[in-house]
């Protein structure tokens, strides 16, 4: 938890030398808090960090050893949600904006500025101001969205393409009625929008990767992705997006929100997956000079 003036809006990893056209993001995982933030809120601390992607930016730590940048959100979700659009602004929230096209996802609190933490809990005594909440797209939202969108870019003026793999956890609850009653669930659900983010060969390859590292994997169900995919992913323009949920159960205490025992085991296992991912993303000649 943070106050004072505003924080960064990410933390960017970069590798010595890019050698793959991935890029890792993890836009849920921020937990810099702001004081006056957390003031205004009905919630406890952790209340509110319930809807974070806890520790999913360290999991992730290995990825510049593999040639491959890291963006990192600083913004914790309960105050901005970049995975959508800078204009879902919630009219039961944010006093002053009108009703609009429906939104299932902000009539249901989850717009960029959300309403409410995980298990529909509100964030807020009463509403936030329209100045506020485009102060929090300008200072969050728009710098992390800028640098994702940079070095997408530089994927493909390096590689020809760019791969998107947007990183993110799960509550082990969320599993719960992915296939049939009785059947072993996944690790892993890896969300393409069924198909509209990135090209099967490329989905397939991340699904292979986490598959030789161990990892049950599913796809789209229960999460195919959301602004972030839809956005990135280009497959047309040689620009892929994977959205990556990894069960939180694996890694830490949903309760307490803290890594359990089996954390360092839990990174060791997703280093390879991690190393199989980056691979993906090398030019053949670089994979063939490895070998």
């Amino acid at each position: 938890m943070t106050s004072g003036k505003t924080p960064s809006a990410f933390d960017l990893m970069r590798p010595a030398q890019r050698t793959t056209s991935i890029v890792f993001a993890s836009p849920h995982s921020g937990r810099d808090y702001p004081a006056a933030f957390l003031k205004r809120s009905l919630l406890d601390e952790r209340q509110v960090r319930s809807s974070e992607d806890a520790y999913v930016d360290q999991l992730f730590r290995a990825v510049p050893d593999n040639g491959a940048p890291l963006l990192a959100a600083r913004a914790p979700r309960a105050y901005l949600d970049l995975n959508r659009g800078p204009d879902e602004f919630d009219p039961a929230l944010i006093d002053g904006v009108r009703r609009g096209v429906h939104n299932p996802r902000v009539s249901s609190g989850l717009g960029v500025i959300p309403r409410v933490v995980a298990n529909g809990r509100a964030i807020y005594r009463g509403k936030i101001t329209l100045h506020e909440a485009h102060r929090r797209v300008a200072d969050y939202w728009r710098p992390y969205h800028d640098q994702l969108r940079a070095l997408l870019d530089e994927s493909l003026n390096t590689f020809n393409e760019a791969i998107l793999i947007d990183c993110h956890s799960m509550p082990h609850e969320a599993l719960e009625n992915v296939g049939p009653p009785g059947s072993t669930r996944p690790h892993i659900v890896l969300g393409d929008r069924f198909g509209a983010s990135a090209s099967p060969a490329i989905v397939a390859e991340v699904e292979a990767a986490f598959s030789a590292a161990g990892f049950r994997v599913a796809r789209n169900m229960p999460f195919a992705g959301a602004f972030i995919t839809q956005h990135y992913g280009k497959p047309s323009r040689r620009q892929h997006a994977v959205q990556v949920e990894i069960d939180r159960a694996l890694y830490m205490d949903e309760k307490t929100l803290t890594p359990h025992e089996g954390f360092e085991e839990f990174v060791a296992r997703l280093n390879i997956a991690i190393a199989g991912v980056a691979a993906i993303g090398r030019p053949m000649s670089d994979q063939v000079a490895a070998e």
